[in-house]
């Protein structure tokens, strides 16, 4: 049996496989409200066979989105324009969906990437952005506004009032952005985090809000519901974040009850050396995870389908995300459970493709037709 295509459960959800189809910012929102595009993208993604499909970071409030065309879930407008395409969705895809809910921080108010990914000023209809300290992320940008405790509480209770939204849609899971050089990771990084108070200085204080906003999030939704985080193990820059103190963040999410920990890294420094090679965030998801029995997720170059099989087989992760290499092949699922000799879930309209030398990959499927 194929390692990669056995269940796992995080918490009360139950998943048919361990491939997660991890965010993936589509700049295609009409002030935060979803659009058609995302009716086809995430249809499209909800039929692949994937076992969980995370939707895109969505920004608890306006001023929290990376991008004018980023998703939002900050109020009723926003929350019906979600209920409708996940209701289309749900027509035909039962995949359980996830959400990423997420604030940009000092990266927000920029440009889609296809536009240059340059911040926007104020005066050119962007906005002022915010974070844990007063420093910008690039050497020639406007600094952010350092938060104060009324912005601290603001952002606490809108991600408190989004989740509470998410959960009203029926989405199956959340995950709290912590990665990528956004807000809640600004606050755990000592590159971004100089401040002077409770919350900045020690990894306990770097670590406080955004595990306030864990708790916070938690204590809203019901008990068993599934809330897990994403987070950059690694600055990739010397005196930054490291998996060290990624694994005493896991440690102290897993003890409040976390569902999942989802592992990425980089994001928060313009100075980062990454070296993009085949699974080079794996290490730490390995490293992360023989410290803690949270269900860990790997991504990042995770291409091909005997990759992911070790990856999950050889106990580095308990399921691994795809994310570009879905996009370019939107069956990836099918196309590794036909190398591993698994099955997998598609829908009936497609039963016909079956390939004659795959007679199970859609399980005990019986096609007739004229």
């Amino acid at each position: 049996m194929s390692a990669l295509f056995s269940p796992i459960s995080l918490g009360k959800l139950n998943l048919k496989n361990r491939i997660v189809i991890a965010p993936m910012c589509q700049y295609s929102a009409v002030d935060g409200k979803p659009t058609d595009w995302h009716l086809i993208h995430l249809g499209g993604l909800a039929l692949s066979g994937a076992g969980l499909l995370i939707i895109e970071a969505t920004a608890v409030e306006p001023i929290g989105r990376i991008s004018p065309a980023d998703l939002g879930l900050w109020s009723d407008e926003t929350e019906a324009a979600f209920a409708k395409v996940l209701s289309s969705i749900r027509q035909y895809a039962t995949m359980p969906i996830a959400i990423q809910l997420a604030h940009a921080g000092r990266k927000a108010s920029s440009q889609a990437p296809w536009d240059g990914g340059q911040l926007i000023s104020p005066e050119n209809g962007g906005w002022q952005t915010v974070a844990p300290s007063a420093i910008a992320h690039g050497a020639h940008e406007a600094p952010p506004v350092a938060l104060d405790a009324a912005g601290l509480d603001r952002i606490k209770q809108a991600f408190v009032d989004a989740a509470l939204r998410a959960h009203r849609l029926g989405i199956d899971a959340i995950e709290l952005h912590a990665a990528h050089g956004y807000l809640l990771h600004e606050f755990l990084s000592p590159l971004s985090n100089h401040r002077e108070d409770s919350y900045g200085g020690s990894l306990e204080n770097r670590m406080r809000f955004p595990l306030e906003v864990f708790d916070a999030v938690k204590a809203a939704l019901p008990q068993e519901y599934t809330l897990g985080v994403r987070i950059s193990a690694s600055d990739w820059v010397s005196g930054g974040w490291d998996v060290e103190q990624s694994t005493t963040f896991a440690k102290e999410l897993e003890r409040r009850g976390c569902s999942f920990l989802h592992v990425s890294s980089g994001g928060v420094s313009p100075l980062q050396q990454i070296p993009l090679v085949a699974g080079y965030q794996v290490a730490f998801a390995e490293h992360i995870k023989k410290s803690t029995s949270m269900p860990i997720i790997a991504v990042g170059l995770i291409t091909e389908a005997e990759q992911a099989e070790e990856i999950v087989a050889s106990g580095q992760a308990d399921m691994i995300g795809i994310a570009r290499g879905i996009l370019y092949d939107p069956h990836w699922p099918w196309h590794a459970a036909a190398k591993l000799g698994a099955s997998v879930d598609a829908p009936k309209q497609y039963w016909r493709s079956q390939p004659r030398d795959q007679k199970a990959l859609f399980g005990e499927t019986k096609i007739g037709g004229r």
